[in-house]
């Protein structure tokens, strides 16, 4: 008898477990088609100062995603013309340990830096600022680790990176490129902060960068700064800065449903991209300079991922005087189509 009773708690015992295997595989359901997305940004440029202009088709971006265990997902990215060139930009696969333990391998930016890691699909001006652009445009080789404690909205991310460039995977090195971030959110504001330690050629150089955004009904406010050491003080520091505003409004034109406007205020110093010269000199590529830029967009929003954006941009720009210009760093207005799919 008592074996016998034994026997139906046992079994009893095992359809729980079995039950409750199948409810937490049912909650977990998941849906491992890949997904496609796409972003094309085309543009027509008028140079203020010198009356040339130009057509660009700036990004035709395909991307790919999915998952292929509740716990593991890939994602592939390139831009199909990247002003007239093909580029792979991101190819990497993650697994994670825990939900809030991860773990990343592949090519990929570098954790660090807040405006670096917008996309052509969430710019919110036509061109990227300082910071994302000149100072820290960093895709590497690597691998890193994610973490989102439980108890406190801060998540960190860090990793090791092979210094080489992404066009260059066979190379053996003496030496990684380093990056760190961490954000904290707390209702509506978001705070990061980061540290990237990189050799683009012989010269480590190390960054820092403090970034704080607000966003409440229709504001979104964010200001970003980057602070570029050079080891052996191969050439100057470089600070770079930006403080940026957008605000939206619901509208019915057409198409049509929203309207925004867009005001940014960004800068740098005298800045190098690391890379020596004959000499085995570091050189300044980009001389010092202010800029503001401001414009208007309007949009037919779908989706997050089915939108069209028609914007407006003016950007002015500041240098010392001794600094000549180009049609592409000095003033322009432009034009630009932005469709997401």
């Amino acid at each position: 008898m008592m074996k016998l009773l034994k026997i139906r708690v046992f079994t009893i015992f095992i359809f729980s477990l079995v039950s409750a295997a199948s409810l937490s595989y049912a909650e977990e359901k998941i849906d491992y088609t890949p997904h496609i997305h796409g972003t094309v940004r085309t543009r027509f440029e008028l140079a203020t100062e010198s009356g040339k202009y130009r057509f660009q088709v700036r990004n035709a971006r395909v991307s790919l995603d999915g998952k292929i265990a509740p716990m593991i997902d890939y994602y592939v990215n390139a831009d199909m013309c990247d002003r007239g060139s093909i580029k792979i930009l991101d190819v990497w696969a993650r697994i994670y340990a825990t939900k809030t333990l991860g773990f990343q391998a592949g090519q990929f930016r570098m954790p660090f830096g807040v405006d670096p890691f917008r996309g052509p699909n969430t710019y919110i001006f036509a061109n990227r600022s300082f910071i994302g652009k000149q100072v820290c445009n960093v895709r590497a080789v690597g691998v890193k680790a994610m973490y989102a404690l439980p108890s406190v909205p801060l998540s960190i991310e860090a990793g090791a990176f092979s210094p080489t460039t992404i066009g260059n995977h066979s190379g053996w090195n003496n030496s990684l490129a380093f990056a760190a971030k961490a954000t904290y959110t707390i209702d509506n504001v978001k705070i990061a902060t980061g540290f990237q330690s990189i050799i683009p050629d012989s010269v480590r150089t190390n960054l820092v960068d403090a970034a704080v955004s607000w966003s409440s009904g229709r504001w979104f406010i964010e200001g970003e700064y980057m602070y570029k050491h050079y080891a052996a003080r191969r050439h100057k520091a470089c600070h770079a800065y930006m403080l940026q505003a957008d605000y939206q409004m619901p509208i019915k034109a057409g198409i049509f449903n929203r309207l925004s406007f867009q005001g940014r205020f960004d800068g740098m110093t005298d800045h190098s991209n690391a890379l020596r010269d004959e000499d085995g000199l570091l050189t300044t590529n980009d001389p010092a300079r202010n800029r503001v830029t401001v414009g208007a967009t309007i949009s037919y929003i779908k989706s997050k991922n089915l939108f069209l954006h028609l914007r407006a941009n003016y950007e002015k720009y500041f240098y010392r005087h001794d600094v000549t210009t180009t049609p592409d760093s000095g003033d322009k207005a432009l034009i630009e189509l932005v469709l997401r799919f």
